[in-house]
């Protein structure tokens, strides 16, 4: 999510504060009237995009049909190209790849993974036949939701094909296996890139290089040897058990964490259940050519079997994520617009999905947000 859609966010809760009696609609109109005149489109920059589409499995195809819906509301300049995918394939399919690769862009649900058994992930498998090296996962307060913690604005950057994700392990023996563990400093470099860019100003590598002190040192010395080159921009270094500690109790110190593979998994679900829950936090999967977007904390709810009798999984995430879809197509516009819709109708409060203490179907949250869009 862009950095410039947090003085919105910090206005609304600001206002709700100090003003009982105004309305959300009344907090959002200065931020719908003004229009931007800094993104001046190249001709032709308005010719409709294809993105892949993968529902995927258990609430996967309830929430990416939340955004086609919106998307089509919205008269997007988008249009998508559907395959199913499932997590029980033994690969991905060739096909897939391939529209992805020509598309360059995809939105995908959740994509279940057996546990054990020796079936690889096919969600670790895009990633590393496409190169998707870093993953991002934006974790912040939403306007109107009430957490534990207020202030939080954290974005988590994980490397996505190294480190234990990359598979190296094997049987040496019977009952004894061997994991390899590597890494690069591209990671590193996206980080500090991601904050220079976006205006962030602290990047705080999380590590273990304590205990694995080649390893982690490595990591370590390649985040010291980037960050010299970004004087502007604070570095420090936290180790992983202090920083499940420091999240849970200050998570405001911190604003760009960049961790191995995976450190970053359990560090982006603990920022995303402090800031709102999994149902709510956008993210995305980007390398030098490709990036797939979708809910950015673990989809640990993809085959929750009653959320999908009930029809009541929480499509905030995935179209959050569509919006940050959208501004890496450069259609910034559309993006702010899916923002402060969904921003309106989470801080408006009548219709939120269970995990936000509501009683609403996907479907009831989509027609709201829809509804919001003009």
């Amino acid at each position: 999510m862009a950095r410039r859609s947090l003085p919105i966010l910090k206005h609304l809760l600001q206002s709700s504060k100090t003003s009982s009696s105004t309305t959300t609609s009344d907090l959002l109109h200065p931020f719908v009237s003004k229009r931007s005149v800094t993104y001046m489109p190249r001709p032709g920059d308005g010719t409709p995009r294809a993105v892949t589409l993968i529902p995927g499995d258990g609430i996967g195809p309830l929430v990416t049909g939340a955004v086609e819906q919106v998307m089509e509301a919205m008269h997007a300049p988008i249009y998508f190209e559907k395959y199913e995918v499932h997590g029980d394939m033994i690969k991905v399919p060739q096909e897939v790849i391939d529209s992805i690769t020509k598309n360059k862009v995809c939105l995908k649900g959740g994509l279940a993974t057996p546990v054990g058994g020796g079936v690889s992930s096919l969600n670790v498998q895009l990633r590393k036949d496409l190169d998707l090296y870093a993953s991002l996962v934006n974790c912040f307060n939403l306007p109107g939701l009430p957490t534990r913690h207020e202030n939080v604005d954290i974005v988590v950057i994980r490397e996505n094909t190294e480190g234990e994700y990359a598979g190296l392990e094997h049987e040496v023996v019977p009952g004894v296996v061997e994991s390899l563990k590597f890494c690069s400093e591209r990671i590193a470099k996206y980080a500090f890139e991601y904050a220079y860019l976006n205006n962030r100003k602290k990047v705080t590598a999380v590590h273990k290089a304590n205990i694995m002190k080649l390893a982690d040192g490595l990591f370590l010395e390649s985040c010291r040897e980037v960050a010299t080159k970004y004087p502007g921009i604070k570095y420090n270094e936290i180790i992983v058990d202090n920083c499940c500690m420091q999240l849970v109790s200050r998570p405001e110190q911190f604003d760009v964490m960049v961790t191995p593979n995976l450190y970053g998994n359990l560090v982006a679900n603990t920022a995303a259940g402090i800031a709102g829950g999994t149902g709510v936090m956008p993210g995305g999967n980007v390398g030098a050519d490709h990036a797939i977007f979708e809910q950015g904390a673990s989809a640990g709810n993809v085959g929750n079997e009653k959320l999908m009798e009930q029809k009541t999984a929480n499509p905030v995430a995935l179209l959050l994520s569509s919006a940050m879809m959208l501004r890496h197509l450069q259609f910034p516009s559309f993006a702010d617009r899916l923002e402060t819709a969904v921003m309106h109708v989470i801080s408006e409060g009548k219709h939120r999905t269970k995990d936000l203490g509501g009683t609403s179907t996907t479907q009831e949250v989509v027609d709201a947000v829809i509804a919001a869009l003009d």
